[in-house]
């Protein structure tokens, strides 16, 4: 695979592509939604845009730099933003970490399952991986729920900015 090659998945509801400078508006009001933020954000804060546009450029700069990464969800009726999806694995990270964030309207609905299944079969078809992790807060329900539909199983905790997260960890063959 080319580093940053522009990689897209399709599900039966969502474009999983690679986000481009005109997502930041639907982007930056995902950041902003404390209850979206609350697990995700190392404060648990929300995001201001310029901090999203920062995180929506890290997201991308890391598609060069690893030759894979995180793609925003798109739904395929609408075309709307749904949120973000994919394989993160940045300095400081145990493992190649599977992770998602999708916007409270779009919650209750297998979203989050649906395209995180996808990026996995990518990880483990194309990329050839044998495993991934998702780094969960505690508190994490819905997040906790996502990963078990998923077939990953509770592997430990680990400590990512500071704050103890469980580890969840998909195998390959699950």
């Amino acid at each position: 695979m080319t580093v940053g090659a522009e990689v897209e998945l399709r599900t039966e509801r969502l474009l999983l592509r690679h986000f481009r400078a005109d997502d930041i508006d639907a982007y930056a009001a995902l950041c902003a939604d404390p209850e979206v933020m609350r697990y995700l954000s190392p404060t648990g804060q929300p995001l201001s845009r310029e901090d999203a546009w920062r995180q929506m450029a890290m997201l991308c700069g890391h598609w060069q730099l690893r030759g894979y990464g995180t793609w925003v969800a798109e739904e395929l009726e609408t075309g709307s933003l749904v949120g973000r999806i994919g394989l993160h694995y940045p300095e400081g990270f145990p493992d190649r970490e599977l992770g998602w964030a999708i916007a409270r309207r779009y919650w209750g609905r297998g979203l989050a399952s649906e395209a995180a299944r996808a990026a996995a079969n990518h990880a483990f078809r194309t990329l050839g991986w044998d495993h991934l992790i998702s780094l969960i807060l505690p508190e994490n329900a819905r997040s906790i729920r996502v990963a078990e539909r998923l077939g990953a199983k509770a592997a430990g905790t680990a400590t990512v900015h500071g704050l103890e997260h469980l580890v969840y960890r998909l195998d390959s063959r699950a």
